[in-house]
């Protein structure tokens, strides 16, 4: 029997395999990867608009007088106000106020003289036993014909703890002196005003005095009232400054110590009184940053100001560096008001400007002094289009002017 041949198959050519097939990602995959770039576009033109926009906070005086204070205010104008107060809060808990010590001699002036009115007492110091010169009001600033002073300046010690710091005060006689309300750049929006930054030539020539007024009107509780015009509701029961069209001011709360007539020019409002009856608020609480305003790092003990009147009509601005609300209205009972309300709080806003020179005579910022010296800012920040917030100032009345300067 024949045997068949056995058939051998030649190599075989490997089979070419084409790219390995991708495998379509899922939903999830799909939707992550979307996700995450859709994020980063957001996240770059997050940074790219903060950068921006902190850049011209920082070259904008209108947001503070310290690059520190414009990097504030743009963190809380951008969702990060709970970052600057946590900074704040560390840098206040790291540096607190002093406790004990005595200021220097030359803190409290020095000096004697009348006014128009009868001349204040000398303020009690809230710490206890006067130093020499304590207290005792000295005139200041460009005076009324037959050389009348219309201002005084005084200087006590703030409280029976943080004993080498001291507040000023001004006491303005308002016989002499007419009051104004300016707007700011910013506050309170709406303008413009009869009387708004910068203080013009001609208005400087009688200018003796400008001081901060109160919050951001978001934070005021409280209205805004000029040319006639209500700019923001005014409530009642708020604390209040009122101007008339005769230049006379006073200090009350709303609806109750004063209402609106004809004859009120401005009312600026800001929280409740501090003092009312001569005593303080009894709900005042040192440590209550919410009634009576956020301060940096929470502190109870920082910069704050406050505009009060006297049973004579006399209107008295007080500001110190190392001051509680409690203790803002201990110092203007002291200082003999009946009524008083707090304006602004923190570094760069609480400051009083005098100003010097001839009666009659055009003046700047250049002629302006600090009624304390470690105020933020210089006296010209009223004289700039630019400054952001309202303010008040005071002048000499035409008919205390001397006769050659009408």
């Amino acid at each position: 029997m024949a045997s068949t041949p056995t058939r051998t198959r030649g190599p075989v050519a490997p089979r070419r395999q084409g790219p390995p097939e991708k495998k379509r990602p899922t939903k999830f995959q799909y939707w992550r990867r979307r996700f995450v770039l859709i994020l980063l576009a957001v996240t770059l033109v997050l940074m790219s608009y903060w950068g921006v926009t902190l850049v011209m906070y920082l070259r904008n005086p209108t947001y503070g007088v310290s690059m520190t204070a414009r990097a504030a205010e743009w963190g809380r104008d951008h969702g990060f106000g709970f970052v600057v107060t946590l900074v704040e809060k560390i840098n206040y808990d790291l540096n607190p106020p002093k406790v004990g010590g005595r200021p220097p001699s030359s803190a409290f002036g020095g000096g004697s003289g009348t006014t128009h009115l009868n001349a204040p007492a000398r303020v009690v110091s809230p710490a206890g036993t006067w130093l020499p010169d304590e207290g005792v009001w000295h005139p200041v600033g460009r005076q009324a014909k037959g050389h009348v002073p219309a201002m005084y300046d005084a200087f006590v010690r703030e409280d029976t703890v943080h004993t080498s710091y001291v507040a000023g005060l001004v006491w303005m006689d308002p016989k002499l002196l007419s009051t104004n309300l300016y707007s700011g750049s910013y506050i309170p929006g709406g303008g413009p005003y009869s009387h708004s930054a910068p203080i013009t030539p001609l208005a400087s020539r009688s200018l003796a005095g400008a001081f901060n007024a109160g919050f951001r009107m978001q934070d005021a509780n409280g209205g805004y009232y000029t040319d006639g015009r209500t700019v923001l509701p005014l409530r009642v029961g708020a604390a209040s400054v009122v101007i008339y069209k005769n230049g006379d001011a006073t200090v009350g709360a709303w609806g109750h110590d004063i209402s609106m007539t004809p004859q009120v020019a401005s009312v600026r409002q800001n929280l409740d009184l501090i003092v009312d009856g001569g005593k303080p608020n009894p709900s005042l609480n040192a440590n209550d940053n919410a009634q009576w305003g956020a301060t940096l790092g929470g502190g109870a003990y920082v910069w704050r100001s406050a505009l009060g009147v006297t049973s004579t009509g006399a209107l008295v601005y007080a500001a110190g560096p190392t001051l509680s609300i409690t203790s803002l209205a201990n110092l203007m009972v002291n200082a003999g008001c009946v009524r008083a309300m707090e304006l602004d709080i923190n570094p760069d806003w609480v400051q009083y400007s005098i100003y010097h020179g001839p009666v009659g005579s055009t003046v700047s910022g250049s002629q302006g002094t600090r009624l304390l010296s470690n105020m933020v800012g210089s006296p010209s920040r009223y004289f700039e289009s630019w400054w952001s917030r309202d303010f008040f100032t005071v002048s000499l009345r035409p008919s205390a002017m001397p006769s050659t300067t009408k």
